[in-house]
């Protein structure tokens, strides 16, 4: 099992590889010390890729190997990234949970119903910051969809991980947003996956729900012109 794992986590580090040299970028495998700035010299990120002065860190994860003490690392990892201009970071996981519909499903959450389940996820978070998160990001992942749409981006699937790096990719959301949606996503995996995380804030669950906002009011940047 952990064989097969490492098989697929490496599968997809190969493919990332091939696509980022395709557009451009020298990459490192699993780099050495010596290839790593002073503050990653604590971490062993996956693959480093750059170009210009734009530098990537590339975490590759199955759902198999994510548990508590993998999920305070790529936190950890993320903030120091961020913490530095001209470098990102980027999660990337191999097998990601389907989103199944069934015949009953109405489909996706509107922007009339976000708004107005957005201050129920207020509600929420100031009594439970854990049912904030939960609640917050099921309306944050709708709007992304949203977002996706206006933009007629051509996706592959729903999964956020994929929807965040594509919306990002494509200049649809800035790299503070980026950001801010990683953090919001490993402190919602780990409360989905019955871990505990010092990291949760009835803060950190706000500026989620600030930034769900924020991205609603994009959807109408340029109407007037239309």
């Amino acid at each position: 099992m952990a064989t097969s794992t490492a098989n697929l986590e490496r599968e997809r580090l190969l493919k990332l590889a091939e696509e980022y040299r395709e557009k451009g970028y020298e990459v490192f495998f699993h780099p050495n010390l010596e290839d790593l700035p002073d503050f990653l010299k604590t971490y062993r990120p996956d693959m480093i890729v750059r170009r210009g002065e734009e530098n990537v860190v590339i975490e590759v994860k199955s759902r198999a190997s994510l548990n508590s003490s993998s999920n305070q690392y790529l936190s950890n990892l993320a903030k120091a990234v961020e913490k530095h201009p001209g470098w990102r970071f980027e999660f990337v996981m191999t097998n990601p949970e389907d989103i199944m519909y069934s015949l009953k499903a109405e489909g996706s959450l509107q922007e009339h119903e976000i708004e107005s389940q957005l201050q129920v996820a207020r509600h929420l978070t100031t009594q439970h910051p854990e049912s904030g998160i939960l609640y917050s990001w099921s309306l944050v992942e709708a709007t992304l969809r949203l977002l996706a749409q206006k933009e007629e981006l051509s996706l592959e699937g729903f999964d956020p991980l994929y929807l965040i790096n594509q919306l990002a990719t494509e200049g649809v959301i800035s790299k503070s947003e980026y950001q801010l949606l990683m953090n919001a996503l490993l402190l919602r995996n780990s409360i989905a996956h019955g871990f505990k995380t010092t990291e949760l804030t009835q803060n950190s669950v706000y500026e989620l729900i600030e930034l769900t906002e924020q991205l609603l009011k994009t959807l109408h940047t340029g109407d007037e012109a239309d």
